[in-house]
């Protein structure tokens, strides 16, 4: 066997960078919950003894995630002053929750999907599922923290104005089901935006629906939002205006059922908005870093979910448009279009 050197180094740098990231993604966990982000974005320049004082933390442990956070690119240092810093772009993307670049949220959940390893290493001998209701805690706040600020700079900026008609039905007032809501961030978005209008959140994890219950108390929308735990195929009500479903359909056992309960629940000039990941149809086309990272959400967190349900269909995080399409479609839909994209998501929309 002949080995190419040049070959086998440049994939030892890809094994290192790996390597280095493993560690350091519970690094930037840790740095997120100290607070070390946001104490470093609002203080400016400073040593290790600063910041570590600032947080009430060991300056031994912040001098090593310091010089750590550094190397990997994530936090500035002036060698003359032997002093760390955020440039304003690290800050936006590491210190501000609202920002749509928030980063922490991602390797919350990627960290939580990891605990499951030991468990998910059996179900690939067995081909069991593993339910999302299975996994860590950090995989429903950190999923939430990850997509929260993605909602919130695109959702009634730009998705739900793509739609045909559906923005204004919104601000007349409308009746609007929001399936697979999670902690209830784009329900309550949505409830904040449009105060005409009457919301439902489902979602089959019983803690989460606790979680959106207090949460739109806390955003004082509670008297229009109504969060029950209820899965996709049997959710209650009928006549919707709007029904929604944020990055959860690939996530279901039977998205084939699921599409034929929204059609029976929507008015004759109703709309389902479907947002799924972004994938190209070609599986070659999504080997890339935002395909990889979501093949990866979609090997831990996504298929296992689809699998533990009834048919366990498994589309995965990578369906394509094409796929998503024959679903959607065999639930009675005869439109079915995308509306808009982001690097990150596609919006469609579908209309019996």
């Amino acid at each position: 066997m002949a080995i190419n050197e040049q070959k086998l180094n440049e994939f030892l740098g890809k094994a290192i960078v790996d390597f280095g990231a493993t560690f350091h993604a519970a690094l930037i966990n840790i740095g997120d919950k100290l607070g070390l982000y946001k104490a470093l974005a609002a203080g400016g320049h400073q040593t290790p003894a600063e910041l570590a004082k600032r947080t009430d933390t060991s300056e031994r442990y912040v001098r090593e995630w310091l010089c750590s956070q550094a190397a990997g690119g994530y936090v500035s240092y002036d060698a003359a002053s032997g002093k760390f810093y955020l440039s304003e772009e690290q800050a936006f993307a590491l210190a501000d929750d609202n920002s749509p670049a928030f980063l922490p949220g991602a390797f919350q959940v990627a960290l939580g999907a990891i605990e499951a390893k030991d468990q998910l290493e059996e179900r690939f001998k067995s081909g069991r599922g593993m339910g999302w209701h299975e996994h860590n805690a950090n995989v429903f706040v950190g999923t939430e923290r990850f997509f929260r600020p993605g909602y919130a700079a695109n959702l009634i900026s730009t998705w739900i104005p793509s739609l045909e008609e559906v923005d204004a039905k919104l601000r007349a007032g409308a009746r609007v089901a929001d399936v697979g809501c999670g902690l209830g961030a784009s329900t309550i978005l949505m409830a904040k935006h449009y105060p005409k209008s009457q919301f439902a959140g489902f979602d089959y994890h019983d803690k989460s629906i606790e979680t959106a219950k207090q949460r739109a108390k806390e955003a004082g929308v509670a008297d229009r939002i109504i969060f029950e735990v209820s899965m996709a195929k049997t959710y209650p009500g009928r006549n919707y205006d709007f029904v929604t479903f944020f990055d959860c359909l690939h996530d279901m056992g039977d998205p084939q059922g699921a599409s034929e309960h929204v059609h029976s629940s929507l008015k004759s000039d109703g709309t389902w908005m479907i947002v799924e990941p972004f994938a190209s149809d070609k599986i070659e086309e999504n080997f890339h870093p935002i395909g990889r990272a979501f093949y990866g959400a979609s090997t831990l967190l996504c298929t296992p979910a689809s699998l533990s349900q009834e048919v366990g269909l498994a589309l995965g995080a990578q369906a394509g448009e094409k796929r998503l399409r024959e679903v959607v479609t065999s639930g009675g839909f005869t439109r079915f279009r995308r509306a808009t994209q982001t690097p990150f998501n596609l919006v469609f929309e579908a209309r019996p």
